[in-house]
């Protein structure tokens, strides 16, 4: 009787500890789990590094959710995110942006930074451009100089936002270098635009954050900074992030709090990156012109054509 006892004793000992074990791992497993979202995002703020910035400061939080960033140009990272390829996207070419809304693919918005574009070009500056009193006298004044002969200017051709915004300038001027020979489309990133304009003395647009790291890098010595104003709204770069309505679950979950992370931190995740590193902050938290960035939004959502 009493082994009996002892038997049944067991028998009901290991049956706890083991559901009490089955308890543990799945609960375990499904907390630890790792989540992965792919961000699809201009190249402009991966190239920079503040978005594996951004994603090392959430792992704090979040250590089980993995950020996979695929950099390209924003019109191929809304394309992407048409496609289902991606759960959210960082971008900054506001009338893409706006299309993508109206036709329900992204959702959500949140502006979370600004900086400048700006125009570099040779050291020799044959077309005068730094003496330019505004970016469309610029435009103009390379387009002269080019058809002399005497400039060459880098498009990016990759509908990046970057592209559209130099396009709008383009027309804005009342000029279209399209089929001139001096016009090299190059088709690629920021950074390679970059490289390419110092190897062939050339002049582009770009957003003044890649610039400075690549410059600062020895990358760009054939460049320097001709145009840059700061209170010139054609110049002034926004940055948006959008949750694609078509991502679900849990993905969806730590996406949007990735997304509600950096717009509730930006003044310190945003506003200091780059600062002790290049004396300046590469990006602006969005809340510096709040009010500001969202007129010029929609300003540029209804001006800039593709």
């Amino acid at each position: 009787m009493v082994r009996y006892i002892r038997v049944i004793a067991f028998a009901v000992v290991t049956i706890i500890t083991v559901s009490a074990l089955s308890l543990y791992l799945y609960y375990q497993g499904s907390v630890g789990q790792e989540i992965r979202i792919r961000i699809s995002t201009t190249t402009s703020l991966y190239s920079t590094g503040l978005l594996s910035y951004l994603a090392e400061e959430f792992s704090k939080i979040h250590s089980n959710v993995r950020l996979d960033f695929i950099a390209v140009g924003t019109g191929a990272a809304l394309k992407l995110a048409e496609h289902g390829d991606a759960c959210a996207v960082f971008v900054h070419a506001p009338s893409i942006e706006r299309r993508y809304i109206d036709r329900g693919i992204i959702t959500g918005g949140r502006i979370i930074a600004y900086n400048y574009f700006i125009i570099v070009g040779p050291v020799e500056d044959p077309a005068g451009v730094n003496k330019s009193r505004d970016v469309l006298a610029a435009f103009r004044s390379i387009y002269a100089t080019g058809d002399l002969g005497k400039a060459f200017f880098i498009t990016r051709g990759d509908n990046s936002g970057t592209n559209v915004r130099e396009l709008s300038l383009w027309s804005r001027s009342g000029l279209d270098p399209s089929r001139k020979g001096w016009y090299k489309n190059c088709g690629c990133s920021m950074d390679q635009a970059l490289v390419m304009a110092n190897e062939f003395r050339a002049y582009t647009l770009s957003d003044a954050g890649t610039y400075m790291q690549f410059k600062r890098a020895g990358r760009l010595p054939n460049l320097e900074i001709l145009y840059a104003n700061a209170t010139d709204p054609n110049m002034i770069n926004i940055y948006s992030i959008y949750i694609v309505s078509s991502c679900k679950g849990d993905v969806r979950k730590y996406a949007e709090e990735f997304r509600d992370f950096v717009y509730s931190n930006q003044e310190k995740l945003i506003g200091n990156y780059g600062v002790s590193r290049y004396g300046a902050p590469l990006f602006y938290p969005a809340r510096d012109k709040a009010q500001e960035n969202q007129v010029l939004w929609r300003e540029l959502a209804s001006e800039e054509k593709e």
